[in-house]
């Protein structure tokens, strides 16, 4: 098998909790030194070239997490990640973007952070305002544009750059069915191009039919890792 361009490797990863002044009085008169929220712990798996991975599980399960720690977003307490060639996140609330600034300026500040030029952007910019239905709204400002807008601006903008690897928190669940089926299309396409794509969603009908594998993710623990039938299976089975 050819290695890996995502490998994580017994991973663990915790926050501190937010008691409050309360809290951190009493923890002054406590045995107990700390008082930590385990987001992840010991995980490990690899993803390949040209694979679509799958992270489903219940809200606080660390599946965003995880895709934060691929980037180097969030680092980890012990293990170890690795990863090859360059790579974007898109989360349903646009980050990285700039509020003041319009679509089409965040639009080539994304494309220069994955590694083109403006004007290599700049050439796609019709591809892009096409893809995100966003129209004469790309020349106002972000900070008018809803969570889907922000996430289909996003999802337009990796596609026509087309990164080695895509790690989407939650994007392909914006907008009606048919921009849904078109985001599908275009995540499809990028696989096609050789790029490799990890995806957490709630929708589990559209993680079934575009993803190779699945993980269930459990209180921060991987539950179960293989066939897309397997975890979803396994999420019932655990969750209830």
């Amino acid at each position: 098998m050819s290695k890996p361009v995502i490998s994580v490797q017994n991973v663990s990863l915790s926050f501190p909790r937010k008691n409050g002044v309360l809290g951190w009085v009493k923890s002054l008169f406590s045995e107990r030194k700390s008082d930590n929220f385990q987001a992840l712990r010991d995980v490990s798996f690899e993803v390949q070239k040209g694979e679509v991975l799958g992270i489903i599980g219940q809200n606080g399960s660390g599946k965003s997490t995880i895709l934060r720690v691929i980037t180097g977003i969030l680092p980890t307490d012990s293990g170890k990640v690795q990863s090859s060639g360059n790579h974007t996140l898109l989360a349903s609330l646009g980050t990285g973007f700039s509020a003041h600034q319009t679509g089409r300026e965040n639009a080539i500040i994304f494309g220069i952070i994955l590694g083109y030029s403006k004007q290599e952007v700049s050439e796609k910019m019709n591809e892009i305002i096409e893809f995100s239905e966003l129209g004469p709204f790309i020349d106002e400002p972000i900070r008018t544009y809803s969570a889907g807008m922000k996430a289909r601006l996003g999802l337009a903008v990796a596609g026509a750059i087309c990164p080695d690897i895509l790690l989407i928190d939650e994007v392909l669940g914006v907008g009606d069915p048919k921009f849904r089926e078109k985001s599908k299309k275009r995540i499809l396409d990028m696989v096609g191009d050789a790029g490799t794509v990890v995806l957490v969603s709630h929708s589990f009908g559209l993680m079934k039919s575009i993803c190779n594998r699945i993980i269930h993710m459990h209180k921060g623990e991987i539950a179960y890792i293989g066939t897309p039938e397997g975890a979803i299976q396994s999420y019932y089975d655990t969750e209830g």
